[in-house]
């Protein structure tokens, strides 16, 4: 029987412990990464614990695929130290400033040269972007289903089994393989990588591709491909003040309708005249 192969999407973040640190490019609008060290996002080691899981009960083959500067061959290199078997780096100064539709269009265009796959693990969301939009992407992108924010997770053959958050609670999803996954904190504890891993990495080349590698054309990535673009950054006013109405209730209410008619946020009784 094939083994699984796993391919898990993982993206390099400024260290939490640093944000204090980090700046915006008052011109591009972007935030500027160099000057601090990157790590794994925490939630993308979720998804790569979790496919050590099945690499362990499942005789699974992992593939770890990023989209980042060169400099990310450090994080990689990490995921190959807990046990991936392979690793992709994108990487082209095209690729700068890319939105989430862009960097999945070049994820997916890797998966597809990739090969092969059954399961693609993602991170739920980035910790410098919170929008939990490029697992959906990608997934849209190659016509497969997505299982969104899972918290637990069983494989049967060619079926996958997940239970998942949702706003109002949780849900049980079940789908065929080829599928992609992506992962909340709670479904499991990620390892740190031991020493007889951290030597075995060393001895793996990293794969890198860029733009043309990819065969995407200049304005489907970056900043050209980007349908999106960060215009402003402002602080909120918080200078407003909240006024305490008193007195007894039917008086309180009476009032409050009065200025909530006044500010046009409630209609005079008989509606507009």
């Amino acid at each position: 029987m094939t083994p699984v192969h796993i391919i898990v999407c993982i993206k390099p973040v400024p260290d939490p412990r640093r944000w204090s640190k980090l700046k915006l490019d008052p011109e591009t609008m972007l935030l500027e990464r160099s000057d601090l060290e990157p790590v794994i996002n925490p939630l993308d080691r979720n998804a790569l614990e979790q496919a050590l899981v099945l690499k362990k009960a499942q005789k699974a083959t992992i593939t770890a695929l990023t989209m980042a500067p060169p400099s990310a061959e450090e994080q990689l290199k990490e995921a190959l130290a807990t046990g991936c078997d392979q690793a992709f780096l994108l990487t082209d100064r095209a690729f700068a400033g890319a939105d989430t539709l862009a960097t999945a269009r070049c994820l997916a265009a890797a998966i597809r040269k990739i090969g092969i796959f059954d399961l693609i693990f993602c991170g739920g969301y980035s910790l410098d972007g919170s929008t939990a939009q490029l697992g959906p992407q990608i997934a849209a992108l190659l016509e497969l289903p997505d299982l969104t924010h899972t918290l637990e997770l069983e494989l049967h053959k060619k079926t996958i089994k997940a239970r998942c958050r949702r706003d109002r609670g949780q849900v049980r999803l079940e789908c065929d393989l080829p599928a992609l996954v992506t992962f909340d904190q709670q479904i499991n504890q990620p390892r740190v990588p031991g020493m007889v891993g951290i030597k075995r990495a060393m001895t793996i080349s990293i794969t890198c591709w860029d733009r043309k590698a990819l065969e995407l054309e200049a304005d489907q990535v970056g900043l050209k491909g980007s349908p999106t673009r960060m215009l402003s950054i402002f602080s909120p006013d918080r200078t407003k003040k909240g006024e305490f109405l008193k007195g007894p209730a039917s008086q309180i209410a009476a009032e409050l309708v009065q200025k909530l008619q006044q500010k046009h946020l409630l209609e005079p009784e008989g509606g507009r005249s």
